[in-house]
């Protein structure tokens, strides 16, 4: 078996494990822990508890690969392979009972920048709806036993999502965006789950989708469903605080990057 199929069974196998764990959480009632950025990006016991446990079973299983996720932040390996996790991207959806939240699991190869990195395999998990995406590099994306494929021709437009930032001040930016994306939208989706937005990208059941100011554990196992699937995904403005991602089929990709280039931060 190579390495990537290693990885990839090696994250399925956590992320469903740290799946059941959030589900168990969210049916015990969620506590929350703290806030980051604003007051309304919020940290539950939960996120805390289940990154603990990823971080425990990918390091028992891997104890020379790095570690990057969003509770605990970074922890340096020898292997030159980094695990970068969000034990649970959608707390908000989380934190309102909401189903569209998940466990996201990549390992990449490299520096744990995503313009460093070579991502290796990925598993995205929304315990509360029954789905896990995986990935592989080389192998394709899958969800169960189905190969996953984005779409390739959007003749009544693109249906598209998008997110939003926790600052309000950020606002009239992505609003700014989203008017001149829905000159080729057909309609548009805010899910609040940047991993699953992706997923979905790559399942086919969204044409594309663009966000400011993602983290590396938001985009780094979907983006890398979503080349495995035969799309493409870049990020533009890396200079910035909040570079702008875009994940599409080439067409829309194509047709979202000549629309949203021009809108610089």
């Amino acid at each position: 078996m190579s390495l990537e199929l290693e990885l990839r069974d090696l994250a399925v196998g956590v992320a469903r494990e740290a799946g059941e764990l959030a589900l168990r959480r969210r049916r015990e009632g969620v506590h929350l822990a703290a806030t980051k950025s604003s007051i309304a990006d919020i940290v539950t016991e939960a996120d805390r508890e289940v990154e603990e446990l990823i971080r425990g079973r990918l390091t028992a299983a891997r104890p020379d690969d790095g570690f990057l996720g969003e509770e605990s932040g970074a922890g340096s390996g020898t292997s030159g392979i980094t695990w970068v996790v969000d034990p649970i991207d959608g707390t908000v959806n989380y934190a309102y009972g909401m189903p569209a939240y998940n466990v996201s699991i990549a390992a990449v190869r490299g520096a744990p920048v995503p313009e460093s990195w070579e991502a290796l395999a990925g598993a995205v998990h929304a315990p509360a709806l029954g789905e896990i995406f995986t990935a592989a590099r080389g192998h394709g994306a899958w969800v169960g036993e189905t190969r996953l494929s984005v779409t390739s021709d959007t003749p009544a437009g693109a249906l598209l999502a998008t997110g939003f930032g926790y600052d309000p001040a950020t606002h009239e930016g992505d609003l700014a965006a989203v008017r001149r994306a829905m000159s080729m939208a057909r309609d548009l989706r805010r899910s609040g789950s940047a991993a699953l937005d992706l997923a979905y990208v790559a399942a086919g059941r969204l044409d594309g989708y663009f966000e400011r100011g993602l983290q590396p554990w938001d985009l780094a196992a979907g983006a890398l469903l979503v080349h495995e699937a035969g799309g493409v995904v870049t990020r533009h403005d890396v200079g910035s605080a909040r570079p702008l991602l875009i994940a599409a089929g080439p067409d829309v990709h194509a047709s979202l990057l000549a629309l949203l280039d021009q809108i610089r931060e």
